[in-house]
């Protein structure tokens, strides 16, 4: 629902991030469905105490069950004919990690930064879930309105993203993760990570890497080439991974188990698997 800039808006979903009404300037509140429901009869804030009216306990009935909805699958699956509606798009092949690589930074972001600001949902937006490619558009748009355009321009088709602490905070969607790497984000620096969007980095074949010097975060800036070579070594071997940015070294670790490893590798965890099933 959109409401007038500078107003205030209840909500009972935990979905208050920056702009996530559809307005920019927005100031949403979360609340209990009691409180929703006391102001929306009131016409501002009120507590539900105040009402002195008994608040009604419903119990919902079991929901019904069509066991007739749900087919078996056939043995053999190999001629079953995958139907997809227009706005249904396989999801794109992800190249392993590179040995070596140069990329540019092309976004650096504060901290707390939330999986809504890099890929932001919405009526606009979740529709897109299933289309990689279009919804890669409203990558990082909150941050960055032209970040997908600036990633589309680079020859490589790669880049870095620098981020502050707890990176990745908020809602676990995947798609902030495969988003931006279908756009050719294949490392991300951050003070530190939220862990459940660290893991989908990941799984997409994303490069999580944490700052030993914290500072040298805030010395960098979009534009600047990060340096890498040896990847391939450098990362199974040890935690310690260097970054040369021109005339300067930074020194990088990475809490990756040994999974994770051949996952990153691989290119994802898709990749990952498949290489598991045809071995």
């Amino acid at each position: 629902t959109l409401f007038r800039s500078g107003r205030i808006s209840l909500r009972t979903v935990p979905r208050n991030f920056p702009g996530r009404s559809g307005t920019p300037e927005d100031a949403v509140y979360l609340c209990s469905p009691e409180t929703a429901t006391a102001s929306a009869l009131r016409g501002a804030i009120t507590d539900p105490r105040d009402l002195d009216e008994p608040i009604p306990r419903v119990h919902p009935a079991p929901p019904a069950v069509d066991r007739s909805l749900l087919l078996a699958p056939p043995e053999d699956g190999a001629d079953v004919e995958l139907v997809k509606g227009p706005n249904i798009v396989s999801l794109p092949d992800l190249e392993p990690l590179p040995d070596d690589l140069d990329v540019p930074i092309l976004l650096v972001t504060g901290d707390d930064v939330s999986t809504d600001e890099i890929l932001p949902a919405g009526a606009n937006v979740l529709p897109l879930r299933s289309n990689i490619e279009k919804i890669a558009e409203h990558a990082f748009r909150p941050l960055c309105a032209d970040y997908a355009a600036q990633a589309r321009a680079l020859d490589a088709h790669r880049h870095a993203v620098v981020g502050g602490a707890n990176y990745g905070q908020g809602s676990s969607r995947e798609h902030a993760a495969l988003a931006p790497r279908y756009l050719g984000l294949r490392i991300v620096l951050a003070k530190s990570f939220a862990r459940i969007h660290w893991q989908n980095l990941v799984n997409f074949g994303v490069l999580p890497l944490t700052f030993a010097d914290p500072a040298d975060a805030d010395a960098l800036e979009p534009g600047d080439v990060l340096h890498l070579t040896g990847l391939r070594a450098a990362v199974p071997n040890g935690q310690q991974v260097q970054v040369q940015i021109g005339d300067r070294t930074i020194e990088t670790r990475h809490t990756l188990s040994g999974r994770q490893v051949d996952v990153l590798l691989a290119g994802g965890l898709i990749n990952w698997r498949r290489d598991r099933l045809a071995a």
